[in-house]
């Protein structure tokens, strides 16, 4: 696969798992952006090994774990839209808080409760 088509298949792959809007955000970063699509979303979520689902759980658990809140709720709206429910993505937070420590998986406790709120 050439370069330019692992680039295509990331820009069709990150607009499926986070929308038009994320894609135009993350292209604007220019080199950074085109190696994002490329590598994250052409070479690794486009992989079939793992539904999006599951990716997704990983993607939240990793977050939450690194304490990443600036990416975290974009990625747990990608979550709630492939199929997760609010009280499976709770699990996957307390699940993180036993093996990363707790004040992460705090602060990722509070941005769900934020999101789950919008949702309502």
């Amino acid at each position: 696969m050439t370069t330019d088509e692992k680039y295509e298949l990331g820009r069709a792959k990150l607009r499926d798992v986070h929308g038009e809007r994320s894609l135009e955000t993350i292209e604007a970063l220019g080199d950074l952006g085109r190696m994002i699509i490329e590598v994250a979303y052409g070479d690794i979520y486009s992989r079939p090994g793992l539904s999006l689902r599951e990716r997704q759980i990983a993607t939240v658990a990793v977050l939450t774990a690194l304490g990443r809140s600036s990416q975290l709720p974009i990625h747990l709206r990608s979550s709630l839209s492939a199929g997760l429910t609010v009280d499976e993505l709770r699990e996957v937070i307390l699940q993180t808080a036993v093996l990363a420590g707790f004040p992460p998986a705090m602060n990722a406790w509070s941005t769900l409760k934020t999101i789950a709120a919008e949702r309502d």
